[in-house]
């Protein structure tokens, strides 16, 4: 392992994007975008100490405590992506949901035929901790070859107490293994489990009661996450649920007005952090949401996978909302898991800028996870960065994501 301690002077790069002084709120036109050319960066302990022209900070650190990590290709230097929703530890294949879907059949009708969410948790209970380890980390490396070097990883696929604690568990683990920082959320109020004998409110009291003190005294997760649709929960045992989160401290998520409404109300009445999918969100709620502090996370992914419309991201952003995008990276609804060509193809279906796009998948993105420290390349930030091979940033997203990184830096570390 590379000793982190030194200080180094990594570039030239041909750009490199700030993706600081922008607002986390509201629409971004190209031109905001702060970019210097012929850059650099010195950093040290994982942290960055300074950017700006290369040669000028060459000149300026004493060269003889300055390692040198010159780049002889052209590139261009972004933050590290942050993919703010994912479900990243599961066992199986949904392959015949997505079969059944081009068929015509909806997402409730498959659950409804055996498919669905309950047959990914049969499934992830039979599967052992070493096969969840390894396939955790089979996708976290593909996170961080596509540029994501914070990813948030959802449990919720166990829909038992133990074996909540199992995946959130096995998460912790990972995050001391990985490069990736992985950033967990307690997902258990995913859907009431068919195995539970009981209402959807009785199994979230079982939640409170029984799982959640324990994720707090071992500090598996900091945030609470529920799926407020109709066959999950409903507002108002949605309501009760995440009020007793709050009150044993977690930050709050809400899957909200991915097939209905309700979700936003709520995390905006609960000063949830983010609310996420708002395919189906209607024109007032939007004014509502650009009110508040809860960022609007959308998951083209999941449009995707489901052959429905994006949610709306130009309105949102109009509207003046702080708009981040996921992945949503699961076995059912989104198995893609390409974050940059899912921001791309967004950007294209919903005339979003370049600098939306970025903002969405780098600073506005952490702001959701509650990470000021990252996001942003600037003095105090961690040093997470990618290298794309061109001279200009535009050709990313030109590319639909299919210019991928030459190379990925993690708390100033190459890792890929």
């Amino acid at each position: 392992m590379e000793n982190k301690s030194g200080l180094f002077l990594t570039g030239p790069f041909r750009q490199l994007l700030t993706m600081d002084n922008l607002p986390l709120k509201g629409a971004l036109p190209d031109e905001s975008l702060e970019w210097i050319g012929d850059a650099g960066m010195v950093y040290q302990n994982g942290v960055i100490l300074e950017v700006g022209n290369y040669k000028a900070l060459q000149r300026k650190y004493d060269p003889g405590h300055l390692i040198l990590q010159h780049m002889a290709e052209e590139t261009v230097a972004l933050p590290g992506f942050l993919d703010a929703h994912t479900h990243l530890i599961w066992a199986g294949s949904r392959a015949n949901d997505y079969a059944h879907r081009l068929q015509g059949m909806s997402y409730t009708e498959i659950a409804k035929t055996g498919g669905g969410i309950m047959q990914t948790v049969l499934q992830t209970r039979e599967a052992s901790d070493l096969y969840l380890k390894d396939h955790l980390k089979q996708r976290l490396n593909r996170q961080l070859k596509n540029g994501v070097t914070t990813t948030e990883v959802k449990s919720g696929y166990a829909l038992q107490t133990e074996g909540e604690l199992r995946l959130l568990r096995i998460i912790a683990e990972v995050n001391k293994e990985h490069p990736s920082d992985l950033i967990s959320t307690c997902l258990a109020a995913h859907v009431r489990p068919r195995d539970f004998d009981g209402s959807p409110a009785d199994y979230l009291e079982c939640l409170v009661r029984d799982l959640l003190p324990q994720v707090k005294r071992e500090r598996l997760s900091s945030r609470v996450d529920i799926f407020v649709e109709e066959g999950a929960f409903n507002k108002t045992d949605a309501a009760r649920y995440l009020k007793s989160a709050r009150a044993m401290g977690f930050d709050l998520v809400v899957h909200g007005e991915q097939f209905s409404s309700g979700g936003v109300s709520l995390a905006i009445g609960l000063g949830a952090k983010s609310v996420d999918h708002l395919e189906n969100i209607r024109p007032s709620t939007i004014k509502k949401l650009a009110g508040s502090s809860v960022v609007a996370l959308v998951l083209p992914g999941a449009s995707m996978g489901l052959g429905c419309g994006y949610a709306p991201a130009r309105k949102l952003l109009d509207a003046g909302c702080s708009v981040a995008m996921a992945s949503d990276w699961n076995p059912g609804s989104a198995p893609m898991g390409d974050l940059i060509v899912q921001t791309a193809l967004l950007g294209t279906a919903e005339k979003l800028s370049m600098a939306e796009q970025l903002a969405g998948i780098t600073f506005r993105a952490a702001a959701a996870l509650s990470t000021p420290d990252r996001g942003v390349l600037r003095k105090g930030m961690v040093a997470d960065f990618s290298l794309f091979p061109t001279g200009d940033f535009r050709e990313i997203l030109y590319h639909q994501g299919q210019l991928k990184p030459s190379s990925v830096w993690k708390d100033g570390v190459r890792v890929i």
